[in-house]
């Protein structure tokens, strides 16, 4: 008889590789698919910080099919994917421990018989872990990914941009926005799982393979999530880019600490500063975070299906 798959946690015996591996695929589907509508938002929130004032940023397109239109009229096709190859190259390896660090500590804090009960508070402290764990492997390439953004005409690779923040700048710049990540990450992955798994519960209640309830949750999640932490994002994009040659307002580009970045924010929009980006970050997240947990289900499905079943 078939093992019963419980798509709430992996098989008790499942290999370390495959709950890599299905990380991994969620990760790169989930950030690749959705990279032009993050560099939209990368972009409106560094916006006065590279034009050199708050008062000729806000003359830019406000609509985000517009600024789509026209960064590709003036900057090519491939402007919107500047950056992408950091991001793959970073999400992949961070999304595999990401999963499988909380399916670990989910696994180590829930007794199996309880699987299949609500353990909010449990769920959220592996989504925790999870990415205090993923995040410092990931915040180097996403520093390089919101560089790359910000160039409007130059056609540096990856690596060029990466050898110029450690020559310039030192190690250190890759890691200035870390701990904003983490303070911004530790409460979006609270909510992400427990949110996540909540309506799971509540749209499965048979705890079958479902792609399309998958996807909704997901998408619940993941809109919930990117809108309360939206605040933490704009302080973090600024610490990401002061040392881009794009930037030229001195605030931001001695901003290389929460207080001073949130000070920079604030001083040049004013409480509003705090939600720039927040529609392409909530377009952006709604669909990615459905995107990872479908493509994270999915190669549950298939890597742990057993045998005699397939």
């Amino acid at each position: 008889m078939a093992e019963e798959i419980d798509y709430e946690s992996l098989p008790s015996n499942a290999p370390l590789s495959h709950q890599l591996a299905a990380g991994a695929f969620a990760g790169i589907m989930e950030h690749s698919i959705m990279f032009p509508i993050d560099a939209i938002k990368t972009r409106m929130q560094a916006l006065s910080a590279t034009m050199g004032s708050a008062s000729a940023a806000t003359k830019l397109p406000s609509n985000i099919v517009q600024q789509i239109s026209s960064i590709s009229t003036t900057e090519g096709s491939l402007a919107l994917w500047k950056g992408v190859q950091s991001v793959i190259l970073g999400a992949g390896p961070a999304h595999a421990i990401y999963f499988a660090t909380y399916e670990m500590c989910k696994g180590y804090l829930i007794d199996p018989q309880d699987f299949q009960t609500h353990q909010p508070l449990k769920t959220a402290a592996s989504g925790i872990a999870a990415t205090i764990a993923a995040d410092l492997l990931m915040n180097p390439f996403d520093t390089i990914k919101q560089r790359m953004q910000l160039q409007s005409v130059s056609k540096d690779r990856m690596w060029s941009v990466a050898s110029r923040i450690y020559r310039n700048e030192g190690l250190a710049a890759f890691f200035y926005s870390y701990p904003t990540t983490i303070a911004m990450n530790i409460p979006f992955a609270a909510f992400n799982f427990v949110i996540y798994e909540s309506s799971t519960k509540l749209f499965n209640p048979e705890n079958t393979y479902n792609p399309l309830i998958h996807c909704l949750c997901g998408g619940i999640s993941g809109a919930t999530c990117a809108a309360v932490t939206t605040p933490l994002d704009c302080v973090k994009t600024v610490l990401q880019v002061r040392g881009s040659d794009s930037v030229v307002i001195p605030l931001f580009k001695q901003a290389d600490t929460f207080t001073k970045a949130a000070s920079a924010i604030h001083q040049v929009y004013g409480w509003s500063g705090f939600l720039r980006g927040l529609k392409p970050r909530i377009i952006s997240n709604m669909p990615a975070t459905a995107i990872s947990w479908t493509a994270y289900e999915c190669a549950k499905h298939f890597l742990f299906k057993s045998p005699s079943t397939s």
